[in-house]
């Protein structure tokens, strides 16, 4: 027997694991696949020597959650951090170009560039308080009223039809665009635009981290302190009904709704359960490892420095490929978001190799493979990019799906990103990470602050259940 069980060694169920083991409970983590990391696992996929992250990638949040920081993760794991968080290249060579320094970007903006200070600025001036909302179930009174205030303001400004009366010339606004197209949904929207600006202040105000021998490295750091602190970890261990782990006296779960009801075994009562059934997939990608004998040769060499691209083109062109994915279609030339890790971290190919992360979205449930579109897009912008291709590895949605069954049809978020989701995710009520079934806890993407390697959601379910189950604070997370 243990006083804690854990389903799913996603970043999130490992978060609440770190945090319950240093609490002095027995923790024992299960996971059903051979590997731990969920959404930061990374393994070799093709070329022997080469790694390749099979989800998440690049992480804005590793050095600014309040998990990971209070963890000292940036003390655990190496990053690399781009002097460019990433790049928004146009045609004809063209591209904005968000460097970390503020001052930089706004002076390669030119024209628009004082434009982008008066957005960005004070966000930037209330990162903390931003986060701190952000970051927590938004059903609730913000402790920064100013930072509130400030990110609705900016939210508005792009997440409505207006969202380009700020800007004269091209790269500002596709910039934005391309950061705020990260959650899958239509532009411009509130949801979309909320989730750019919070991203897009984390590029100028800590920088866009990229874990040294890639994101397993997240995963596996969080696994060993939960074993430093008396904790135990299960692979291969499917847990199918809640029954499995009647011993334990709380039970947090880093899974998607449909997984809860099932291992539930209708005991959940019928209201919450109607809730759970009206919880909402959103679209979803399909996701393209390369292997190349070469840099990507981007036709703007600025491109080059950024730890991520976004491909599309102007924000009108980047607005109508997420239009098409929306209406269940294929776009021809879609939204691409792209990482090239081995720029910046040679461990992850061997000498003279290159590894490039990319994927685009999709609808929910798609079996295209959308490696030729994927690759045109890069072509589009690094003309030479196809003689470079060593080899590639497709996931489609489907796959996705198959490959992690939080990613219901592909959505990579465990959820629909709207403006009720993300208040009700995946109910309305003051706690959402406890559900009616005594001890019994969420604790994945699919509940508050939602998708993201954050830890947030764990973190959360962890103090709520030290509090309600056990009556005890949060411990000390650092090194000490």
């Amino acid at each position: 027997m243990v006083d804690v069980e854990v389903v799913g060694s996603g970043p999130n169920g490992l978060a609440a694991g770190v945090v319950l083991a240093r609490a002095g409970l027995s923790v024992r983590v299960h996971e059903s696949a051979a590997t731990i990391g969920g959404g930061s696992r990374t393994l070799p996929l093709m070329e022997e020597g080469s790694v390749h992250d099979v989800c998440s990638a690049v992480h804005p949040m590793a050095l600014a959650s309040e998990f990971f920081t209070s963890f000292e993760l940036n003390r655990r794991v190496g990053f690399a951090i781009p002097e460019v968080s990433y790049a928004h290249p146009l045609d004809n060579g063209r591209a904005g170009i968000a460097y970390r320094s503020l001052d930089r970007t706004v002076a390669e903006l030119g024209a628009d560039g004082r434009a982008y200070r008066r957005l960005m600025q004070p966000l930037i001036d209330s990162r903390d308080g931003i986060l701190a909302l952000t970051l927590n179930h938004l059903l609730r009174v913000p402790k920064n009223p100013l930072a509130a205030a400030r990110l609705a303001a900016a939210v508005l400004d792009q997440g409505s039809p207006a969202w380009n009366r700020r800007f004269r010339g091209e790269e500002a606004p596709a910039m934005l665009t391309g950061v705020m197209a990260h959650p899958v949904g239509p532009l411009p929207s509130l949801t979309a635009a909320g989730a750019g600006m919070v991203l897009g202040l984390l590029a100028h105000a800590g920088g866009w981290a990229i874990p040294v021998g890639g994101s397993q490295a997240i995963a596996d750091a969080m696994a060993r302190d939960i074993e430093d602190h008396g904790g135990e970890i299960l692979t291969g261990s499917r847990v199918r009904s809640l029954a499995e782990l009647s011993g334990a006296r709380a039970v947090l779960l880093d899974v998607a709704p449909p997984a809860l009801v099932e291992m539930a075994r209708g005991r959940l009562p019928g209201g919450y359960a109607r809730a759970l059934s009206r919880f909402r997939f959103g679209n979803a990608a399909c996701k393209v490892d390369f292997l190349l004998s070469g840099p990507v040769p981007w036709t703007n060499s600025e491109v080059a420095r950024a730890g991520t691209v976004h491909l599309g083109g102007t924000r009108a062109e980047v607005a109508a490929a997420e239009a098409d994915v929306n209406a269940g279609r294929h776009p021809e030339r879609p939204y691409v978001l792209v990482s090239q890790p081995s720029l910046f971290d040679p461990t992850r190919a061997p000498g003279g190799r290159h590894t490039l992360w990319t994927y685009c979205h999709v609808p929910r449930g798609s079996t295209t493979d959308m490696t030729e579109a994927i690759t045109a897009q890069i072509e589009r912008f690094a003309p030479g990019f196809r003689d470079l291709i060593v080899d590639s590895h497709s996931s489609t949605a489907a796959q996705l799906g198959e490959y992690n069954e939080n990613y219901v049809g592909g959505d990579f978020g465990s959820g629909a990103v709207d403006l009720r989701q993300m208040i009700a995710r995946p109910v309305l009520a003051a706690h959402p990470w406890a559900t009616p079934l005594k001890g019994v806890y969420l604790c994945s993407q699919s509940a508050p602050p939602g998708p993201g390697v954050h830890g947030m959601a764990g973190f959360h379910a962890a103090k709520l259940a030290l509090r309600r189950e056990f009556g005890l604070g949060m411990p000390e997370l650092g090194i000490g």
